[in-house]
């Protein structure tokens, strides 16, 4: 598809991600980066992790998220005691057919929101790995494909909480992006004080979109035309993250691929045809902290790397 042909496909989809995008603001009070940057995840075929302290809206978002995508959507809640069975099903034998009945878990569904999903075991959490790398489960040998779209909305506490277990870095890398939600401004939390609940708003939220829509706006996204500046852009961050001592490995072949595409689709929430190195901008941090592992220094994280390599690296 030509840069003039995807323009022309943009625009009657942009106007049912606009709505969208304006009901979740309505509801997500004073965040449009956060609301931008979640819907950007969604649109360039990835998962998404909210990380925060209790009570500042993770839930919330991740809620109206699976709203807007439309479909079916279900809602898990990590606990320590979850099994992986929990969530993607088990095998059950039937006396009347004298066979083994497959009975899905809550993982079958468009949207699943996995709500604190680092109260459970590393070994409940890997539950998902399959899941969200193929969009499909295996159980007892036989493989069972997922809905489409899929989409896994987890949220997160800091791990320095009591009850919680840090995620590994294979589950990790299934979350496209990672965003941190913060606290409101006094006047935003004001608002949230004297509005209604933001459970009354959710339950009158009407379906905008729908799981078909959403493929046609990942495939939309897929064609924003990205020119060689912006390519050699990438290129540099990423080279960037390798030459870093501070880390034990650069970003992968991967995470460039996935930032070629997350720099695509947030050109596409911002209803532009074509990518910018500001959408690069916007992405790295989200996309790059969370990979960012430290060789050992306690005092460095890679969210303050990512944001040192952003500011280092000269833009075209």
């Amino acid at each position: 598809m030509s840069k003039s042909s995807t323009a022309r496909a943009l625009s009657p989809l942009a106007d049912e991600l606009a709505r969208a995008r304006a009901m979740i603001n309505d509801i997500i009070i004073g965040k449009p980066e956060v609301v931008d940057l979640a819907f950007t995840a969604l649109l360039a075929g990835g998962h998404l992790l909210l990380e925060d302290l209790p009570g500042v809206g993770k839930t919330t978002l991740a809620q109206a998220l699976s709203l807007a995508v439309g479909g079916s959507w279900q809602r898990i809640q990590f606990t320590s005691d979850m099994l992986p069975a929990d969530i993607v099903g088990v095998s059950v034998y039937s006396r009347a057919d004298e066979q083994f009945e497959f009975r899905p878990g809550p993982v079958f569904a468009n949207v699943v929101l996995a709500d604190e999903i680092n109260r459970a075991t590393p070994r409940t959490q890997s539950a998902l790995l399959e899941a969200m790398a193929e969009h499909q489960v295996t159980v007892d040998g036989q493989t069972h494909s997922l809905p489409q779209p899929f989409y896994v909305i987890a949220t997160q506490n800091p791990v320095d909480l009591s009850g919680t277990y840090p995620l590994p870095d294979s589950q990790l890398d299934r979350f496209l992006l990672r965003v941190k939600m913060g606290y409101p401004s006094p006047e935003q939390e004001r608002r949230l004080l004297v509005e209604p609940d933001r459970r009354e708003l959710l339950a009158e939220m009407p379906p905008v979109l729908t799981p078909g829509k959403f493929v046609e706006l990942i495939e939309l996204a897929r064609r924003i035309h990205v020119s060689d500046p912006v390519l050699d852009y990438i290129q540099s961050l990423v080279a960037a993250s390798r030459s870093d001592t501070r880390l034990k490995a650069g970003l992968s072949p991967r995470a460039a691929l996935s930032m070629l595409q997350t720099a695509r689709a947030h050109a596409l929430v911002r209803q532009q045809d074509f990518c910018l190195p500001d959408n690069v901008q916007a992405v790295f941090p989200a996309l790059a902290g969370h990979r960012l592992q430290t060789a050992g220094i306690a005092e460095v994280s890679g969210d303050r790397i990512a944001a040192e390599i952003l500011e280092s690296t000269p833009v075209p």
